[in-house]
């Protein structure tokens, strides 16, 4: 997110002197245990040129510690990827390798699609 919209999401002016804007994308407070997190691994090639990603989503915690879980996944894969909007983002078909990898840290994971 920009510095710029400061997530005011579509809220330019308001004439209103009580207006009190309310973000709706506030962050966890608190990081879940891997044992009741149900992440969902996937393949996408929707608007990537093509390129073939593993997508996990279905996480539930702070943005860091979605970075740290990314960087382990990311540095056993060898590839590269991001982190971000509670996903991660895997370059390349990486799809059991990372499921096995997340079940042995104790996360539950459903495999979604083909």
């Amino acid at each position: 997110m920009s510095k710029k919209n400061k997530g005011y999401q579509g809220v330019v002016f308001s004439t209103n002197p009580d207006f009190g804007y309310i973000s709706t994308n506030a962050e966890p407070l608190e990081t879940l245990e891997a044992r009741y997190q149900d992440l969902r691994v996937q393949l996408d090639r929707k608007q990537r040129g093509g390129k073939a990603v593993t997508l996990i989503t279905g996480f539930i915690g702070t943005q860091e510690d979605l970075e740290i879980l990314s960087k382990k996944l990311k540095q056993k894969c060898g590839v590269g990827g991001t982190a971000k909007d509670a996903e991660i983002i895997i370059q390349g078909d990486f799809r059991e390798k990372v499921m096995t990898l997340l079940l042995a840290d104790g996360f539950k994971v459903k495999k979604i699609g083909s």
